[in-house]
């Protein structure tokens, strides 16, 4: 019988309503109005600074919210329940034709997005696969070509709703497509380990 195994794969953690509607509704309504540096590819997208924790009181709600998922995702790339901050966090503002350039972040572990208002099918967020190193120099790309996990140079997240969160490995290269819909609200953010020990070799890290 054949077995055919997702050999090392990257986990993609999409958490389905993780923040409750009431408090997306609140955050989506306070961060709108918030003052944003435009993106450098793009005029229909812009984001706030990076926010403190008395930036808004909805925000220590938030953080309350998201760190146990982090731990979940942690736990899955390091074997282990750590203890988790979020070091950064920022909200980005996307009108109709607008776009994200193919990016990661850098200097932390786990990044995630938070829907605070629905998302036009085709401005959902792109990963794509890390270049070089991992494939064949010949190619076989034609019409008649099936994609799979295994030849797929992207993978689309599938529909979100406002409150759904996405978490990822922070070296993933992600984008968003141009956006054909209306406004479009994300916040995003990055998270660090309190640590991480490697048979007594260990390293602390500070938000």
């Amino acid at each position: 019988m054949d077995e055919v195994f997702g050999l090392f794969p990257t986990p993609v953690l999409r958490a389905g309503g993780a923040v409750p509607p009431a408090l997306v509704a609140e955050l989506a309504a306070h961060f709108d109005a918030a003052p944003a540096e435009p993106n450098a590819a793009s005029d229909q997208l812009v984001h706030t600074r990076l926010l403190r924790p008395d930036d808004s009181p909805l925000l220590p709600q938030l953080v309350a919210l998201l760190t146990p998922k982090i731990e979940d995702m942690g736990a899955l790339m390091f074997g282990q329940r750590l203890g988790w901050a979020i070091k950064e966090m920022w909200v980005n503002r996307m009108g109709q034709g607008g776009h994200q350039a193919m990016h990661h972040h850098a200097n932390s572990f786990v990044s995630g997005v938070l829907y605070l208002t629905e998302v036009d099918a085709a401005a959902q967020t792109v990963f794509s696969k890390p270049v070089g190193g991992t494939e064949f120099v010949f190619r076989h790309q034609h019409a008649q070509v099936s994609s799979t996990p295994f030849n797929a140079d992207r993978w689309v997240c599938p529909a979100t709703a406002p409150g759904d969160l996405l978490l990822f490995p922070s070296y993933l290269l992600h984008a968003v497509p141009p956006n054909p819909g209306g406004r479009r609200i994300t916040l995003s953010f990055n998270a660090i380990p309190g640590g991480l020990d490697a048979w007594g070799y260990a390293i602390r890290f500070g938000a």
